[in-house]
């Protein structure tokens, strides 16, 4: 336990930054709903929180280097409490789009800051438990915010000053605990094109799960109203699809680093399909058959992502992980940037009993273009792969150095 003391404020800032983020993605799409927005408008408002992800997954490593990590962060989360107030003083679309943009710049900066921090002070003694902490913290945080909505309720300004409160508060572990700022990171390399060289079927993977996952992010609380969902069943109906997200994740990951790692891959998509469209055609409105269905698909399509990673890691040379990272995180943003509004305008003008489809439809494509490529490129033996399977969160790149078997990520 000695060695986990230092990063405790660390991992409670992490903590209080992950859970306030998972209200306000949750939150925004009901009381955009409850505006009278339509789900087309709750889309690009989603859709402009990851352009804003993106853009600051580029650039959060300058700021990092000119200004420092406590100055970084400062600024950051007063952006973040700031912009969370001021939409709910002004209740109109394109101000939250534009609001949404600056916080997605903000919280991607923050995630960036808070696990470089933490990278920078975690030794192999403390490496695994230290990860398994972090998962820990991000699984509670954000199932835990999830009940916050039917408490305090989706009306008046209540979630949005508490969502601002979690931006505050998470200045205070660091600045009252922490006494030292690491050294400024190594700048992150962005090559998206010689990530496609190394691997097209990671790019792919990661472009779809955004495609797919942010529109079950933000879109999915709009599909629980849809079909009569309370607010509280709503909550326990995104709480169940992230909760899934785990239960499969390592027994997946274990099964990938013994066999071609695009078949289990293409397994897990098949399962996202068929659950996809258990939810569309079986489900019905039964609030259980709903939930149970969305345990079942986030079982088998949030471990996609990591999946996806891996085999990209399987081809990188030295000196290119972390180059793999920052790409597939990108990626993800691109596709999370159109998913929510693809997603949002096939709700809104056919019907909520296509959303479902609409994940199905992204998954085959994936699980087509992974046969493709199972049949045009050998797979790698276990034994000459680089790196084991890897649960990772989709916060920042320097996620996947926290993850690295030793102390030290390759660069280039």
């Amino acid at each position: 336990m000695s060695h986990i003391r230092p990063l405790i404020p660390l991992l409670a800032t992490a903590g209080i930054l992950i859970g306030g983020n998972g209200l306000q993605g949750t939150f925004i799409a009901l009381r955009g709903s409850h505006e009278g927005f339509s789900p087309a408008l709750i889309g690009m408002i989603g859709a402009g929180y990851s352009v804003g992800f993106a853009i600051g997954c580029i650039y959060v490593t300058r700021l990092l280097r000119q200004i420092g990590h406590i100055r970084t962060f400062s600024a950051m989360a007063a952006i973040a409490a700031s912009c969370s107030l001021s939409m709910s003083l002004i209740i109109d679309p394109l101000f939250w789009l534009l609001m949404r943009f600056l916080i997605g710049i903000a919280v991607a900066s923050l995630f960036a800051t808070v696990e470089s921090w933490i990278n920078a002070k975690v030794t192999n003694a403390n490496r695994a438990r230290t990860l398994s902490i972090y998962r820990l913290v991000d699984l509670g945080s954000v199932t835990a915010a999830q009940y916050v909505i039917p408490v305090a309720g989706i009306e008046g300004s209540v979630i949005f000053s508490m969502i601002a409160i979690a931006m505050t508060l998470s200045l205070v572990p660091i600045s009252l605990a922490d006494r030292s700022s690491p050294s400024p990171p190594d700048a992150i390399r962005f090559d998206l094109l010689a990530v496609w060289r190394i691997s097209p079927l990671a790019v792919v993977g990661v472009t779809c799960v955004g495609l797919a996952m942010a529109a079950f992010r933000n879109i999915g609380p709009i599909y629980g109203e849809a079909i009569g969902m309370s607010i509280t069943s709503i909550a326990t109906f995104m709480s169940a699809g992230i909760i899934g997200g785990v239960v499969l994740q390592y027994p997946l990951g274990i099964y990938s680093d013994r066999l071609d790692r695009r078949k289990v891959i293409l397994w897990t998509t098949i399962g996202s399909i068929i659950t996809g469209a258990y939810l569309s055609f079986g489900a019905g409105t039964s609030e259980m058959a709903n939930i149970i269905g969305v345990f079942l698909f986030g079982a088998f399509s949030m471990p996609l992502y990591s999946l996806c990673s891996a085999h990209g890691n399987d081809h990188a040379r030295d000196g290119e992980h972390a180059l793999m990272s920052a790409g597939l995180l990108f990626y993800w943003s691109m596709g999370a940037t159109v998913g929510p509004l693809l997603a949002a305008l096939m709700l809104q003008f056919i019907g909520a009993d296509v959303f479902f489809v609409y994940t199905s439809f992204v998954f085959a494509g994936f699980a087509i273009y992974t046969l493709r490529r199972m049949a045009t490129r050998p797979p790698v033996p276990p034994e000459e792969r680089p790196r084991r399977f890897r649960a990772l969160l989709r916060t920042s790149a320097y996620f996947n150095k926290l993850a690295a078997p030793s102390g030290k990520e390759d660069r280039r």
